[in-house]
């Protein structure tokens, strides 16, 4: 048991490190990445000779219907942009390179899923400070640090903003 309380499998991990493939994961949450993230992940990436994976995590709360209306999140295009700049220049370098949007009313939860899931050898979190809650992404790196299996950087390591 970890000192979070959050009980880890030993066994899931070993063998993700067995194989060697412990990709280096790159996350924000609906707001563009702060450029040193994106440096660090692909740095990390291309040092490492994994591949990248790039997600952007959206919360949508649930609504009667919305399932059924088939509703497509709309991306900001400076988020885009900012997901797409660190994706294409990991390409260029030879790395492999994964986009994911993850859309959940649980984001933290899902996304949490997804790194038990993928083990990333690390984890970097990197959403512009300015663009998203103090209180939130305190919260939110909080949380990723006690339940991630792995690695942790978060945008909070660099200066104050």
């Amino acid at each position: 048991m970890s000192a979070g309380g959050t009980t880890r499998s030993p066994d899931r991990v070993a063998t993700a490190a067995g194989t060697g493939a412990r990709p280096v994961m790159l996350v924000t949450f609906d707001v563009p990445i702060e450029p040193p993230a994106a440096e660090l992940a692909v740095d990390a990436a291309v040092e490492s000779g994994q591949p990248l994976i790039v997600v952007n995590v959206v919360e949508m709360p649930i609504r009667p219907m919305t399932s059924s209306w088939g509703l497509e999140v709309v991306v900001a295009e400076d988020v885009d942009d900012s997901l797409r700049a660190p994706a294409e220049l990991a390409r260029t370098l030879s790395v492999a390179v994964e986009r994911i949007k993850l859309v959940s009313p649980r984001p933290l939860k899902a996304l949490i899923e997804l790194v038990d899931e993928r083990l990333p050898g690390l984890l970097v979190v990197g959403p512009d400070r300015s663009r998203i809650g103090r209180r939130k992404l305190a919260r939110a790196e909080k949380r990723i640090r006690r339940d991630a299996p792995c690695l942790v950087w978060t945008s909070s390591e660099l200066d104050p903003a």
